[in-house]
């Protein structure tokens, strides 16, 4: 193959296209108008008008928040604040204690109370799952996290983090600021 390509002529259609395009197009001061040859018509038939159709919707912003992991500093959050968060220095305005509750009515409690900390404007709250028994943990101190990274919560929470003065049993939250 030589890699080149052949050069194809105009079809008759985009001709008269061309044609009808120059033809209204005004010359530069001081030039004359050059000759253009006579096109043929070709058979050249108007597009169909378009259909009305509804506006499209505008594009949706994807929040593509990076997953919370307990204890680690989130993006976003600067270092005196997290600090401050890990080490049980930010006090909790509310806190929300799990022991004795299963897992699903934990679940709903934990939405029920992120949602009415951040209406009414709490910067930080406590969650108690407690340690659990065993060696891996309770159930919902192992669930807890994935509760947080559901599409629902993960953009109520900036960060997580276990204060040293509570243990592994309890959760510092620091909720995001409502925007106006």
């Amino acid at each position: 193959m030589s890699g080149r390509l052949k050069k194809r002529g105009l079809s008759e259609a985009d001709r008269a296209l061309w044609a009808n395009y120059a033809a209204h197009v005004a010359p530069l001061r001081g030039r004359a108008r050059p000759d253009v040859p006579p096109v043929i018509a070709a058979d050249v038939t108007p597009p169909a008008p378009a259909k009305a159709q509804a506006a499209p919707p505008p594009p949706m912003r994807m929040q593509h928040a990076p997953v919370i992991t307990v204890g680690t500093a989130p993006a976003g959050l600067d270092a005196r604040r997290w600090a401050a968060l890990r080490r049980g220095k930010l006090r909790p305005e509310r806190t929300l204690d799990l022991h004795g509750q299963r897992a699903q009515e934990a679940h709903g409690a934990v939405r029920a109370f992120l949602a009415a900390a951040l209406a009414d404007g709490v910067r930080c709250v406590c969650v108690v799952t407690g340690k659990g028994d065993r060696v891996e943990g309770g159930v919902l101190r192992r669930e807890f996290p994935h509760w947080l990274n559901a599409p629902d919560l993960r953009p109520l929470v900036l960060g997580a983090a276990h204060p040293h003065r509570a243990g592994s049993g309890a959760v510092h939250l620091l909720l995001r600021r409502p925007r106006a």
